[in-house]
């Protein structure tokens, strides 16, 4: 969808030369094109850049479900969140297709676990703890073990949803 649409980002490592001569390829796909350096750092760009998008996930899934339990009325939660240092353009987009149940996959379950276990595994090789990466992992982990691979990774708010016995969605 972002490649027909032409709004992917691209994080490319290696010869900046080449780099440069195939960058006309590219942006039918994507205007974003930011060259990394060397090879594999665009990896490690992209690694990075998903870490820190599936730890605010994770917190935007713990936080909805402790306000639903709570009975906070979910849009002005919403509300809240747009108009505080907690603004994510992730909970921006993401927050109405979980509030319409719409877990289609922009961005699935299963290749963002896959991307997590390459983070946790270019920490371990760099010597940087991810400890919240690894608990991340974990919810992850048990959505795919309860068949959300194949959907969007936002449906991981079902796992913690059907741990406190409540559903966050909007009527």
């Amino acid at each position: 969808m972002g490649a027909n649409g032409g709004t992917l980002t691209f994080m490319v490592g290696g010869d900046e030369a080449v780099f440069e001569k195939t960058k006309p390829f590219f942006e039918p796909m994507g205007k974003r094109l930011y060259y990394c350096g060397g090879a594999g750092m665009g990896l490690q760009a992209k690694l990075s850049q998903n870490l820190i998008l599936s730890n605010i996930l994770m917190a935007f899934n713990e936080g909805m479900v402790l306000a639903a339990k709570a009975g906070v009325d979910l849009q002005l939660m919403l509300e809240i969140l747009e108009n505080s240092a907690a603004k994510s353009g992730l909970i921006a987009y993401k927050a109405p297709f979980v509030f319409r149940r719409d877990f289609h996959p922009n961005f699935s379950t299963k290749w963002m676990n896959k991307d997590l276990g390459l983070m946790l595994e270019s920490g371990e090789e760099l010597g940087v703890p991810l400890l919240l990466t690894g608990l991340t992992r974990q919810l992850f982990q048990t959505a795919m073990a309860a068949g959300l691979g194949d959907r969007d990774m936002c449906s991981t708010i079902s796992v913690l949803e059907g741990m406190a016995g409540v559903e966050v969605k909007t009527s």
